[in-house]
């Protein structure tokens, strides 16, 4: 029942909302906060050494990549990156992944100036929060 509940809410949200509005939301840092998994179990993320950085062009292309976040704006990573598309299908925003190794998607459940929720093809549910970068007044 728990299920059918969760699934309802995520179709009323779907319904109500017109996915092109997500996408100017969807670029920049991004902060894992909880993974809750199909079976409704939930991992919660108090801390990660890891963030993503999303970057889009204007034809809804880009790339996702894996930062480790310094002191005072500073971010190292590896050349590796995820290309990316969105498509706005059956009222939804998808947003595509391709690697020389896989390709995969989401479906934005849901995308503002703090916060991102994801869903994914096996039905777990991804929430994000914006990253704010670490300073120190090192003077």
């Amino acid at each position: 029942m728990k299920n059918y509940l969760w699934l309802l809410g995520l179709v009323l949200i779907s319904c109500s909302e017109n996915p092109e509005t997500y996408i100017q939301h969807i670029e920049g840092y991004w902060e894992i906060e909880e993974v809750t998994m199909a079976d409704g179990s939930k991992k919660a993320y108090q801390f990660s050494e890891t963030i993503d950085y999303i970057s889009i062009n204007d034809s809804l292309k880009g790339f996702r990549k894996k930062l480790k976040p310094g002191l005072n704006d500073t971010y190292f990573t590896s050349d590796d990156a995820e290309a990316i598309h969105l498509k706005v299908e059956n009222n939804q925003l998808k947003i595509y992944y391709k690697t020389p190794y896989a390709n995969w998607s989401e479906t934005v459940m849901e995308a503002t100036p703090e916060e991102l929720q994801l869903i994914n093809d096996d039905k777990n549910v991804y929430l994000y929060k914006r990253y704010t970068p670490i300073q120190l007044d090192l003077e």
